[in-house]
C-alpha cells in the first residue's frame, strides 16, 4: 500500500478567500471534505454509470484541468455531468484525493486507478500509481505493466522496458512472455541493451515463443532469428543447437543466416582478431549492464590516477576520461549509491586516512570524513550499504584495527579489532558477514582467515588457507569465498583456493595462467576477473577470468598499460554508460571474403 499526501499545489497567496477559510491547509482540507460528506453547498454532480457524486466545481478544478474544461464547455442546468470510461470505484478515489490530498494505492486498484487518473489528467495520481508499479516490477509482471503503458504514457513505460531488457533471462520463461506480439518481441530482441550471458539464450526465447502457437508464429522464425547476434556464439552452438532445430532446419533463410555466422566466426579465428565484435548486426555486441573499473595503482615506480573500464560484451578496456583526484596505490575502492569511493592508500610520501568519493553523474570529487587511521595496503568492502576498512599499514605498524563508514551520517566508527594484524590482506562479504584472509603482520605472510559479525561486533577465526598469501585477492562468488594469487616471500602464487562456510573447509582450484600479487579483482557475468598485478619481475597488464562451473581460467583482453597495486570494483546502474564502453558504431565493419574453406 502506498499513500500520496500533500501533492496539490499551494493556492496563490493573493487569491481572495472568505475570512472563515483563513486557516491552515490541513484544516481547510478537513473542512472541505466534511462539507462534501455532509452533501452541503455542492454545485456539481459527477455521474459514473449508476453512481452519483455530489461535488464542488472549484475543488475538482484545482485537482485537474480536465474538470475545468468539463464544467466550462458542458455546463448543464441540472448540474449533472456524465463521465464515461472508468468505474465508480476509481471516480470515488479521485474525488477523495481532490478533497483530502491523499490516496491509498494497492495492488488491487492500481491499474484501474492509473488508467482513470491518466484519462482525467490527475498528474499526481498517475505518478503515484507509476511509482507503486515500479516498486512491484518482477519477471512475472513486467511485460503486463509495460503493455499497460501503451495506453498511459509515463515514466513507468521506460522503467518496465528497462526491467525486461536487463532481466531478460528471468523474464522469458514466464507466462506473460508468451503473450507478446511479434512486433513487441522483435523490438525487445533488437535492443543493444538486452542483457544475456550468451546469444543462444535469445534463440531459446524465440523457440519458446514460436512453439507456444507454432501454426501462426512459425512464419516469423527468420525475422526473429535475424535479431540474434549469431556471430557472437560458437560454431558448436550453431551446429548443435541452431541448425539441428526444426525451426531452422526447414527454413532456407535461417540456414543462410547460420552459414554467414559460421563464416564470420571462422574469419575471426583464422586472423586471431582482437576485437570481440563488429559493427554489423550479425556480430554487434550488446551493451553491458555492469562495468569493471580498474582504479589507480602503481606504474614505473610512481602511483597513478588512471581509471580504466572493462566493456565485457565488446571484450575491450576503455580509458575513462575522468580520473582520481590524486594518484593512489595500495588503496581500496567501492561503488555505492551512485558514487565511486576511494579509501586510504599511498602516494609514496603519505599513508592516507583520506577518503574521497566521485559522483558518477557529474564526475565531481568530494572529500568525506577521514578514517581514524592512515591505511595503505588496506582491505575494503561493502556490507548492507556500509563501507568497511580493515587492517593496513600506517607507516609504522601493521594494523589489527578496523572501522566502518555510514554514508548517511558521513561518519567513521571503530569496530572490534581482528585477531591478527594484517596489511596487504583482502576482504569480501557473504551471508551478512565480512571475511578477511591472509596478509602480512610485519614478520610473516599469513594463512589465517576470520570473519566479522556486525550484529555482535565480534571477529571469529575460520579454517586457515592451504597457502600463506599476502597481496592476494579475496572475493565472494557462488556462495563461497575465493582466495586467489598473492605471494609468500619472493614467490608469486598462481594458485587459488575456495572456502565453503558450511563445512569450514578450503579446497584447491586450478591455477591462474599468470602468477601475480597486488592485482585487481571483480565478478562480472558469474566469472571472476583478475587484472594486472606484480609477477615477481615486473608489473603486468594481463587479465584473465575464472569459470567456477568448469574450474578453468581463460585470458581476456589486456588493460591498456601495466599496473600493480590497483583496486577494482564493479559498477552497476550506470548513469552514463557511453563513457565506459566501446562505441558500437566505431567498431570495424566485418567484410567476409568468399573463401573456399569457409563452411
Amino acid at each position: 500500500m502506498l499513500s500520496v499526501i500533500n501533492t496539490k499545489d499551494e493556492e496563490p497567496t493573493d487569491a481572495p478567500r472568505p475570512p472563515e477559510f483563513n486557516v491552515s491547509s490541513k484544516m481547510k482540507i478537513s473542512l472541505f471534505n466534511e462539507i462534501r460528506l455532509e452533501g452541503n453547498y455542492h454545485d456539481a454532480v459527477i455521474r459514473v454509470e449508476d453512481a452519483e457524486f455530489k461535488t464542488h466545481k472549484i475543488i475538482l478544478c484545482n485537482c485537474s484541468p480536465f474538470f475545468g474544461a468539463l464544467f466550462k464547455y458542458q455546463s448543464t442546468a441540472n448540474m449533472v455531468f456524465d463521465i464515461y470510461g472508468l468505474s465508480p470505484d476509481s471516480m470515488q478515489l479521485i474525488i477523495e484525493y481532490a478533497y483530502t490530498d491523499s490516496v491509498t494505492v494497492t495492488k488491487d486498484n492500481v491499474e484501474e486507478l492509473l488508467l482513470a487518473a491518466d484519462m482525467l489528467n490527475v498528474i499526481a495520481l498517475v505518478q503515484a500509481c507509476s511509482d507503486f508499479l515500479s516498486g512491484q516490477l518482477c519477471p512475472e509482471n513486467c511485460i503486463g505493466i509495460w503493455q499497460l503503458t501503451n495506453v498511459v504514457k509515463c515514466e513507468l513505460r521506460h522503467r518496465a522496458h528497462h526491467y525486461i531488457t536487463h532481466h531478460f533471462e528471468e523474464v522469458f520463461p514466464c507466462d506473460e512472455f508468451l503473450q507478446l506480439s511479434v512486433q513487441e518481441l522483435a523490438g525487445i530482441l533488437d535492443r543493444d541493451e538486452l542483457n544475456v550471458k550468451t546469444e543462444s539464450t535469445v534463440f531459446t526465447a524465440i523457440s519458446r515463443w514460436i512453439c507456444h502457437r507454432s501454426e501462426e508464429r512459425e512464419k516469423h522464425t527468420a525475422m526473429l532469428l535475424s535479431k540474434v547476434r549469431l556471430a557472437l556464439t560458437t560454431m558448436r552452438c550453431i551446429y548443435t543447437d541452431l541448425m539441428s532445430n526444426d525451426l531452422v532446419m526447414n527454413n532456407p533463410e535461417c540456414q543462410q543466416m547460420a552459414s554467414e555466422a559460421i563464416k564470420a566466426i571462422q574469419w575471426k579465428i583464422r586472423r586471431k582478431f582482437p576485437v570481440s565484435g563488429f559493427r554489423n548486426v550479425l556480430a554487434r555486441p550488446r551493451l553491458p549492464c555492469v562495468i569493471l573499473l580498474a582504479v589507480g595503482g602503481w606504474r614505473a615506480n610512481n602511483p597513478i590516477s588512471d581509471i580504466e573500464a572493462f566493456d565485457v560484451c565488446a571484450g575491450q578496456w576503455v580509458k575513462v576520461a575522468h580520473s582520481l583526484e590524486c594518484p593512489r596505490a595500495y588503496h581500496g575502492t567501492v561503488c555505492l549509491d551512485g558514487f565511486l569511493y576511494c579509501v586510504g592508500g599511498t602516494d609514496q610520501r603519505e599513508r592516507f586516512n583520506r577518503v574521497s568519493k566521485m559522483d558518477l553523474k557529474t564526475h565531481a570529487w568530494h572529500e568525506v570524513s577521514p578514517m581514524y587511521y592512515g591505511r595503505c595496503y588496506v582491505s575494503v568492502t561493502v556490507l548492507e550499504g556500509i563501507i568497511y576498512a580493515i587492517g593496513g599499514f600506517d607507516g609504522y605498524s601493521r594494523l589489527r584495527s578496523a572501522e566502518r563508514y555510514q554514508p548517511e551520517t558521513n561518519q567513521w566508527n571503530c569496530i572490534a579489532s581482528m585477531h591478527f594484524s594484517r596489511s596487504d590482506a583482502s576482504c569480501t562479504t557473504l551471508h551478512d558477514k565480512v571475511y578477511v584472509c591472509g596478509g602480512y603482520d610485519g614478520h610473516q605472510c599469513l594463512e589465517t582467515a576470520e570473519f566479522y559479525n556486525p550484529e555482535t561486533d565480534q571477529w571469529s577465526i575460520i579454517a586457515p588457507m592451504n597457502s600463506r598469501r599476502t597481496g592476494l585477492g579475496v572475493i565472494a562468488h557462488a556462495e563461497q569465498i575465493y582466495a586467489i594469487g598473492g605471494c609468500q616471500s619472493s614467490i608469486r602464487h598462481s594458485s587459488a583456493e575456495v572456502y565453503n562456510p558450511q563445512t569450514n573447509t578450503w579446497h584447491v582450484l586450478s591455477s591462474m595462467l599468470t602468477p601475480r600479487s597486488s592485482f585487481g579483482l571483480g565478478v562480472i557475468n558469474d566469472q571472476i576477473y583478475v587484472v594486472g598485478g606484480f609477477t615477481g619481475l615486473s608489473a603486468n597488464k594481463k587479465v584473465e577470468y575464472y569459470n567456477s562451473d568448469l574450474d578453468r581460467w581463460s585470458l581476456a583482453s589486456d588493460i591498456e598499460r601495466v599496473r600493480t597495486a590497483l583496486s577494482c570494483c564493479v559498477l552497476t546502474e550506470i548513469p552514463n554508460l557511453s563513457e565506459y564502453i566501446v562505441p558500437r558504431d566505431s567498431l570495424p565493419l566485418l567484410q567476409l571474403e568468399d573463401e573456399a574453406d569457409a563452411s
